[in-house]
This record gives C-alpha cells, sequence and structure tokens, in this order.
C-alpha cells in the first residue's frame, strides 16, 4: 500500500499545522492514505526526567488521545530515529514524508539523517518552517548577511508580511483515508505509558483547548496593559502562551493574528508583546548562523573567560538559598512550578555569570532541564545577553543590582513572601535586605539569619568590581 506520512514533532495539534495541511492535500490529490507518527527519540526517553520532559511528555500523551478522538492514530515509534521509519518502510511502500523542520541544534542535525536517509530510498522529502512568524533565513539585510542588532532586525520584520493561519481540512480525517496500525505503534505506547507513571507531578495546562482559552484571556485582560504589568512578577501580566509554543499546541500564525485582529485597537500593550514574539525568532536566526553559540560565546572576545567553578555556589543558585530574596524566590518559583517570570530570568541569570561569576552555560543547561516552556535559541540567547558575551547584549559593566532589582519591581515583597515562606513575617523594611535586620526583628518575625534564611552568600558590590576587572582581563587578552 502506497501512503504518505505526516511526522509530529513539537507541533501537538491538528489546527493551523502547515505539514499536516499540505500533506493532505498531497494525499488527495494521489489517492494516497496518510500514516500519522511521533518518534519518541531514545536521547530523551532514556535522560533523567525533570520538569521540562515531564511536562513535554505529558503533553504528547494528551494529544496522540485527542488526535485519535478525531480519527487520527499518532502512531507511537520508539527507536533510533532511522530504524523507526525502517519500521514503517517495512509495511508500507511509503511515497512522501512531510514535517515542520527544525532550524537549529539536535533537531536540525536529525532533519537532516533522516532527509538524506529517505532520499536515498527514493521517497519525496516535504518540509516547512512552522515554529516561527519568520525563518532563519527570511529577514536579512540587503548585502544577504544577517542581522547581529535586534533594534534594525526588528525594524525590517515588522515590514514584512506575516503567513495567514493554514486551514486543515478535517473532512480528510473521517473519510477512511487515514491509517491506523495498532501493532507499530504498540512499542511506542509502552513506552510512553512508563515515562507518564515516571513523572513526580501532573501539569494540567496542557492541550490545545487550555492554549486557546489562554491566548482569549490575555487578550481580553491583559494585553491593553502589557507594557507596564509584564515587569511586575507578583502581577498576572505576562501571556503564560511560551509552554503552549514549546510543544506547538497553538502555532505562533494564531497567536499573531488573534492579537490583531481580536484587540479593540492598536496600543502600546500590544506592540510590546509584538516585539517579545520578534525576539524569538531573533534568537532563532542568531542561533541558525552561530550554531556552536550553545558551548561557544559569540562575541569572542570573551570565550577566553575564567569562570568561577565554585559547587558550592552554584549548588546555592540552583536551590534559591543565595541570600538575595528576588534571586531565591525566582529559583524556587522555577524549581516548584518549571516557570520563572521573565524579568527573574534575567535577574537570576545576570546573578549567576556577575555576581558569583559562574559560568553561563551551567545555568542555561538547568534552566533547560526545569523550564516547561524550554526554547533553546531563546534561553542560550538570553543567558549570553545577560552574561554580556552574546550578540547585542548588555555591555558587561552594565550588572543588574540584585537588591535594586528586588526593591524596583517587588516593592512590597509580595512574590518574595510567596516563594521564600522564611521571609513572610519579616517587616516591609527588611524584606529586600533582610542581612540587615536587628536582632530583635529577626526574633520576632522567625527568621533568624544564617539559620532560618541564608545571609548573603557574596557582597554584591565587591563582586560588581571583580567582574567588571575579569571581564576587561578577558577583551586584553
Amino acid at each position: 500500500m502506497e501512503i504518505v506520512v505526516i511526522w509530529f514533532r513539537r507541533d501537538m495539534r491538528l489546527d493551523d499545522h502547515i505539514a499536516l495541511s499540505k500533506a493532505i492535500t498531497y494525499a488527495k490529490k494521489h489517492e494516497y492514505k496518510l500514516l500519522a507518527l511521533y518518534h519518541l527519540d531514545p536521547f530523551f526517553t532514556e535522560m533523567k526526567m525533570d520538569l521540562n520532559n515531564e511536562h513535554f511528555f505529558q503533553n504528547l500523551a494528551y494529544f496522540v488521545k485527542e488526535a485519535r478522538k478525531s480519527q487520527v492514530y499518532v502512531h507511537l515509534l520508539h527507536d533510533d530515529v532511522l530504524r523507526a521509519f525502517q519500521q514503517v518502510m517495512d509495511v508500507y511502500n511509503i511515497n512522501a514524508v512531510f514535517f515542520n523542520e527544525d532550524e537549529v541544534g539536535i533537531g536540525q542535525r536529525r532533519d537532516k539523517q533522516v532527509t538524506d536517509f529517505l532520499e536515498k530510498k527514493g521517497i519525496h522529502v516535504s518540509t516547512w518552517q512552522d515554529t516561527h512568524l519568520h525563518g532563519a533565513q527570511d529577514i536579512l539585510k540587503a548585502d544577504g548577511s544577517h542581522y547581529q542588532v535586534f533594534t534594525p532586525y526588528y525594524q525590517s520584520w515588522r515590514k514584512q508580511e506575516k503567513q495567514p493561519v493554514i486551514k486543515v481540512d478535517k473532512s480528510f480525517f473521517s473519510s477512511g483515508h487515514m491509517i491506523c496500525d495498532e501493532s507499530l505503534s504498540q512499542k511506542g505506547n509502552e513506552k510512553l505509558r512508563d515515562l507518564i507513571k515516571g513523572c513526580s507531578r501532573k501539569f494540567d495546562q496542557i492541550g490545545t483547548e487550555k492554549a486557546m482559552n489562554t491566548l482569549q484571556q490575555f487578550i481580553q485582560k491583559r494585553l491593553t496593559r502589557y507594557q507596564e504589568k509584564r515587569d511586575i512578577p507578583s502581577v498576572f501580566g505576562t501571556s503564560k502562551l511560551s509552554r503552549f509554543l514549546k510543544t506547538g499546541t497553538i502555532s505562533i500564525r494564531t497567536i499573531f493574528h488573534a492579537i490583531y485582529e481580536e484587540a479593540l485597537y492598536e496600543d502600546e500593550g500590544r506592540e510590546t508583546f509584538i516585539k517579545e514574539l520578534a525576539w524569538r525568532d531573533f534568537y532563532h536566526m542568531i542561533y541558525a548562523h552561530y550554531p556552536e553559540m550553545k558551548e561557544k560565546e559569540i562575541n569572542s572576545a570573551f570565550q577566553g573567560m575564567r569562570w568561577n567553578d565554585d559547587e558550592t555556589l552554584f549548588e546555592a543558585w540552583c536551590k534559591g538559598e543565595t541570600g538575595f530574596p528576588l534571586v531565591d524566590a525566582g529559583m524556587r518559583q522555577l524549581n516548584e512550578e518549571g516557570w520563572m517570570h521573565n524579568r527573574l530570568r534575567m535577574v537570576t541569570a545576570s546573578f549567576l555569570t556577575k555576581d558569583y561569576l559562574i559560568d553561563w552555560r551551567k545555568g542555561e543547561a538547568y534552566f533547560a532541564k526545569k523550564l516547561v516552556d524550554y526554547d533553546e535559541a531563546s534561553n542560550i540567547g538570553g543567558f549570553q545577553w545577560a552574561a554580556s558575551v552574546g550578540t547585542d547584549a548588555v555591555p558587561y559593566f552594565r550588572i543588574f543590582n540584585p537588591i535594586t532589582q528586588s526593591k524596583r519591581f517587588d516593592p512590597s515583597g509580595e512574590f518574595i513572601r510567596k516563594y521564600v515562606p522564611e521571609l513572610e513575617h519579616i517587616d516591609e523594611k527588611w524584606i529586600h535586605e533582610p542581612s540587615k535586620m536587628p536582632i530583635d526583628e529577626q526574633l520576632k518575625s522567625g527568621c533568624v539569619l544564617g539559620d532560618t534564611y541564608p545571609l548573603p552568600t557574596v557582597d554584591h558590590q565587591e563582586r560588581r568590581k571583580k567582574a567588571i576587572s575579569l571581564f576587561e582581563e578577558a577583551k586584553q587578552q
């Protein structure tokens, strides 16, 4: 039997899906049946489970269940990726394979490997850019080179027409044109069940319906004040859409056009949010042009930096026990929820690299394990920005003061008290610098410094001077 394959990846939806729509059109034209598959990569299934993986696999299980209700049987194949495709080829004559490509990282390398393998077998491969509003090669300078500074990139990005929402002919699903071969999926089904059983916590904000509800709530309640509320961690002022973009349960096009079509009028909140979507495209483009940036600083002047390898300090940062309340609150939010407010991602990354002088790669890897919305390009770009070693990064002499950031973005200490319960009963006067609290106040609040809550693990002003000296030394080498 001759078939067409639609290969799902981080695009777990049946709506606004380019590769799926194109595969259906192709199958209808040639009168082929369509086989849907998802490849469970042992690289991810065999690694130690953490919040990022747990969230992703729970989304996958939900998507498979919902898709099968819509008569799209997503076959789960758990093996080396080439052997997985060979298993399908042993049973069916594959005419074409459609998928939404990865342009960066391990996904890009896998895509090339699979494409080469299939094309050598005479199978047509059709790939599409679906994860971003603009792909890595879409926004270039007049001379064909890529942008390295965000502002001119954004100016060009803003002028480019955005692709419309893609219509998927769902009537095809109920027409008997979809293949359901349970024997092919048995091993993968069992593996996914085992992965779900091994999860330490259950996530409920998953699936396309929740994603669409989140989008509508954001537009109706928070978009108009987004520019003024998005930096305040204690306020629900952000979109909370990033986790859905991570798994592709909603498309970036659906979000973009809903913001434009359903917002009542053009305002600063909307423009600020649109700019965040452009940042996502920008870092994706940068990663595509600097494929080594996960391991190497883009700014070559800082590729020989002598970072601090103090494991005790790194552990304190990971646990949220640095003695700096806002930093600790941010890290504890990450450890508890698998998500961190964007302002605090900058604060905690800056603290790790400028106060602790610890290699940004260690922080990036820790976030990669914990963040349910982990986007490799954005996370690497964000850490290189905070560490002053990336493209268009914050200058190395501009160093976030964690206490100033705390006073500015959590003035009453509401967010701190929520995530650092040891400080819950401390007076607002001391909440940002509890180390200055007199002993009688410590006893009164039930928070004894050095016992109930740690004293500051470093002196910020001293570390600021040392950080600047370290960067200047690296520049001179």
